[in-house]
């Protein structure tokens, strides 16, 4: 379990930053008059995790097992999201699980596991 923590820091400290901002009480901004600004939030932080999820497994791997990838990259992310959607209609006043967040939250995941397949793979694995 150590080693777990000790391979994917970045990661747990993403999905804690997901935590907390999907809990809390969003102060109001100019940004919210942008049509769509949450779903684009979404995306963009599920996505992001999707990266640095990748990141961690290509530097400490140097293949790819693609149950584990399936399951922890992609499965596990979009499970997140679905369970931060329940706990925001469960345990807070001021917001409620959307399912249209879940949507956004899992194409975030499914465009960071593409272009982590696709473009950060290659990167972290060329050799120099």
């Amino acid at each position: 379990m150590i080693r777990f923590f000790r391979k994917y820091p970045f990661s747990l400290l993403v999905i804690a930053t997901i935590v907390f901002l999907s809990l809390f009480n969003p102060p109001k901004t100019k940004l919210d008059t942008i049509t769509f600004i949450d779903k684009i939030a979404h995306v963009c932080m599920y996505g992001g995790l999707e990266l640095v999820i990748w990141f961690e497994y290509l530097r400490h791997h140097t293949g790819l097992d693609k149950m584990k990838i399936i399951l922890l990259g992609i499965i596990a992310p979009i499970a997140l999201g679905g369970a931060m959607e329940i706990a925001q209609a469960k345990l807070t006043d001021t917001r409620s699980g959307d399912w249209i967040d879940l949507i956004a939250d899992a194409i975030g995941v499914l465009a960071g596991a593409a272009i982590s397949y696709f473009v950060l793979r290659k990167i972290v694995t060329r050799k120099v």
